[in-house]
């Protein structure tokens, strides 16, 4: 007994250190995280926390408008993209280039129709009483009376008969969209009537501000809302000297219809001194060019991108922040959030932040800062010369904002975008971050005594892990891995674990292919549904199906080729003419039963019941002639093929030989063995029965007869 204790005991020694670690003992490092905990903890936290952690939302903060800015700016330039892509679409398809050709000709035809004095002296008026003075409203500048009147007898005539109706730029203006054929008599009239509506269906469906059509000399022939560019010239009138004429002039000189052109927003007279955008695109086809289409956008397109359908606090910019687009010229493209938020106050505001007082009378006044509003920061200025990143500082307010910025790649564009919100809500989970910090100093010591409880559960929790592992490999999931990250005896046991699921793992993905490789190999001896019955304990299985075609087919001179192959070459030939044959039975949808030596053995609507199972098989028949055909050309023999075919009652099952074999057998497997040798001579044999159901389909000769049930069957051979 004491021998045996003094064994033991020697033992245990041994296996301890041949399984000692590095590492510290478990009971070691329960004491020191109690003690540490208790020692530190308010120094970590206080110390380390308060410091990253500050300097972490602050950059949450910056990254968070950065993310904004990027957001607006790939929907301002998808948006833009958009038009353009949209405005090239229109301007090539056949209504456009049919509309082009009929309104040029329609056009030049007005250029001998003269005004009357009376005529000349009702457009003068027009211009005089309802349109200039309406501008000069709006524009708060001075322009002469027949400024804008065209040079051409055919503008001025389109003017009289279109343009003089519009009298009240506050009523709607669909009725002007619709007003094409005013009913004069002239070419010009039944072709905008035919084809204006093309123009109508772009407004209303696209979302442009006007649509222009001009042909090849900058003649404005036609225009959607027939304003007072209607019948101008872009090369000789008034508007020769503005962006849009220059990228009209510059798209026209391509003579492509692939190029497109795009402006930047300027004041555009004909619609009352607005801010327009202009995309401008070819009309016609590879051949020649027409004319062109331009296509004005709308600032509320732009407007919606940039705020974000004015959800500004909804999509992460709080109370304060927006987005907006800025041009080289260092004018808003976009509009304020501010002013559209507070219109009563914005005036004073920029007014405050140094804008000049008219220019904030002016923007308060039509209500939009585009094309008005001066941005002069620092953080234009850097976008401007490329460089994006972001800076706090004075905004275009005067207040102190944190901003992002960045130039928008847009091809055409000199425009830069910048994000911005004021720095006190920016800052303000740092601030709020700041005393929460310095509360929870004040009840870490408190925690202490609590932790000791953590720590046990942090002590357990290796072992929930792996109790949680054994019950996932006991419901068969083999994939689970426990962390090894400790060194202790917990790690070493985890390591084991693993090893021992990976083992498992390997072992079951050894079973699993294995039993892949079975079933597929059952499927090339037998059909699903024989195998499905096999697998479950069936040996004697036969089923007996009435309406099948039956297919059997030989190699005529396979032996004799063979003769001078040796026995590689001969089954890799054999190989390649049987894989063809498969192919033809699976494109035209007939069951392969089973091969032999230079034979092939199949049927139609055994497995899967077809109506035209027939036709199938006769098709199959001759897939397989072209299939030997392709071999003697590719291999420069001359191996034909006998087949036979017949339809009627078979039955298929397992033949229990020396090994399990499938079979198919009845008197129209017999009969389509019988017929395909009828002459001896190749070719594809059917039954009676089988020519009678294909008669429309094959042309057929009388090869001869065979005896079949005590009577005498006729055998037809495919022509």
């Amino acid at each position: 007994m004491s021998e045996a204790n003094t064994s033991e005991e020697t033992a245990k020694p041994r296996g301890r250190r041949r399984f000692q670690r590095g590492g510290i003992s478990i009971q070691s490092k329960l004491l020191i995280m109690l003690l540490g905990v208790s020692l530190v903890s308010s120094i970590v936290v206080g110390a380390i926390g308060f410091i990253n952690g500050r300097q972490s939302l602050h950059d949450a903060a910056v990254d968070q408008l950065i993310t904004i800015r990027s957001m607006r700016a790939a929907e301002a330039i998808e948006a833009i993209d958009d038009a353009k892509e949209t405005a090239a679409l229109n301007s090539r398809n056949l209504s456009a280039q049919n509309m082009s050709l009929a309104l040029n000709t329609a056009f030049d035809e007005l250029q001998a129709q003269e005004l009357t004095s009376e005529q000349q002296a009702e457009l003068d008026a027009y211009y005089a009483d309802t349109y200039i003075p309406e501008l000069e409203g709006r524009a708060g500048e001075d322009y002469g009376a027949t400024a804008f009147i065209p040079e051409s007898n055919a503008g001025r005539y389109l003017q009289l008969q279109y343009t003089t109706g519009n009298r009240d730029f506050d009523a709607d203006y669909d009725e002007l969209l619709t007003r094409n054929d005013v009913g004069d008599g002239t070419s010009y009239s039944a072709a905008a009537g035919r084809y204006g509506d093309y123009f109508s269906r772009l407004i209303e469906h696209v979302g442009y501000e006007d649509a222009l059509l001009l042909n090849l000399e900058g003649d404005v022939v036609f225009s959607a809302y027939k304003g007072i560019d209607l019948g101008a010239n872009l090369n000789t009138g008034p508007y020769r000297d503005t962006a849009f004429a220059e990228t009209y002039r510059e798209t026209i000189a391509t003579n492509s219809v692939d190029a497109i052109g795009m402006t930047d927003f300027e004041r555009w007279i004909p619609s009352l001194n607005i801010p327009a955008m202009w995309v401008v695109s070819p009309v016609g086809n590879d051949d020649r060019i027409t004319g062109a289409i331009a296509f004005q956008l709308s600032i509320d397109q732009i407007n919606d991108v940039m705020t974000g359908n004015e959800q500004w606090k909804a999509q992460g910019l709080g109370d304060t922040g927006e987005v907006y687009l800025v041009g080289r010229d260092d004018l808003m493209r976009s509009n304020a959030r501010r002013l559209i938020e507070n219109p009563d106050t914005y005036a004073q505001m920029i007014i405050n932040g140094g804008v000049a007082p008219s220019i904030a009378e002016r923007v308060a006044e039509i209500k939009g800062t585009v094309l008005l509003q001066p941005v002069n920061t620092f953080a234009v200025a850097e976008a401007q010369a490329g460089r994006s990143g972001t800076v706090v500082g004075r905004d275009f307010m005067g207040g102190d904002s944190v901003t992002a910025y960045a130039p928008l790649e847009v091809e055409g564009l000199d425009w830069v975008v910048i994000a911005r919100i004021d720095t006190a809500e920016a800052l303000a989970p740092v601030t709020e971050f700041t005393r929460n910090v310095l509360l929870s100093l004040l009840g870490i010591m408190l925690g202490v005594a609590l932790l000791s409880l953590l720590l046990a559960q942090i002590f357990t929790r290796p072992i929930h892990r792996l109790v949680g592992a054994v019950h996932k490999i006991a419901e068969g999931d083999l994939d689970v891995q426990v962390p090894q990250g400790s060194r202790d005896e917990f790690g070493d046991l985890g390591s084991a674990f693993n090893d021992m699921a990976s083992s498992l793992r390997i072992k079951q993905d050894l079973i699993e292919e294995q039993q892949k490789e079975n079933e597929k190999l059952l499927h090339t001896l037998m059909p699903e549904s024989v195998a499905n019955r096999y697998k479950q304990g069936d040996e004697a299985i036969s089923e007996a199906h009435e309406n099948v075609s039956v297919v059997f087919a030989e190699l005529v001179g396979f032996d004799d080729y063979a003769r001078g192959l040796t026995g590689e070459q001969e089954i890799g030939q054999l190989n390649t003419l049987m894989r063809g044959f498969d192919e033809a039975a699976e494109k035209t949808g007939v069951e392969k039963v089973r091969t032999l030596h230079g034979g092939y053995l199949a049927s139609s609507g055994m497995a899967i019941p077809r109506v035209d199972n027939v036709r199938r098989s006769v098709d199959f028949a001759r897939h397989l002639v072209e299939v030997v055909e392709r071999f003697n050309v590719q291999n420069g023999t001359s191996i034909a093929l006998r087949a036979g075919v017949d339809t009627g009652t078979v039955t298929s099952g397992l033949v229990a030989r020396t090994t399990l074999a499938y079979d198919l057998w009845g008197d129209a497997v017999n009969l389509a063995y019988r017929v395909r040798s009828v002459t001896g001579e190749p070719g594809i044999y059917v039954s009676q029965t089988v020519r009678d159901r294909t008669l429309e389909l094959v042309d057929y000769v009388e090869a001869g007869t065979v005896e079949s049930q005590g009577r005498t069957e006729t055998v037809w051979k495919v022509a």
